[in-house]
């Protein structure tokens, strides 16, 4: 199976924290170079964007004052990696195309407007057989 079969160039990985700061710290001690964090009312979360120059982008994910997406995750495994994020000129190409392939696609969440990627449709997806998805349309 080849992702770029499927419209989809890989974009970040999305790691979910209780507290921003330390993920931070550590962060920044591999290089990496973190902007401010914000808030995210659609996707209920904090969200810090965090670069580095030779190694793959890493959105941190915190619980915001709200329940939201990763509060289960986070008390009962604690803080993880828990997606891969895409890119696609047409987010429902890209999920018709899996689906095309045999594999099961549940959407997570529908796809709808995000703070962090200046209001382009984020959609998640949970791939069967090999996890949780975020697909970010380009277009």
């Amino acid at each position: 199976m080849k992702l770029f079969n499927y419209g989809l160039t890989f974009d970040h990985f999305g790691l979910a924290v209780r507290n921003p700061e330390t993920a931070i710290k550590v962060l920044v001690g591999l290089g990496y170079r973190c902007g401010e964090q914000v808030y995210d009312p659609q996707q209920k979360v904090r969200l810090v964007w965090c670069q580095h120059p030779h190694m793959p982008a890493v959105e941190l994910v915190a619980p915001a004052d709200e329940p939201g997406p990763v509060d289960n995750l986070l008390s009962d495994a604690g803080e993880m990696l828990y997606h891969l994020c895409f890119r696609s000129s047409n987010l429902q190409d890209s999920v018709a195309a899996i689906k095309s392939d045999g594999i099961r696609v549940y959407e997570i969440a529908a796809p709808k407007p995000a703070v962090l990627f200046d209001g382009r449709s984020v959609g998640f997806y949970h791939l069967k057989g090999f996890g949780l998805i975020e697909i970010v349309e380009t277009a």
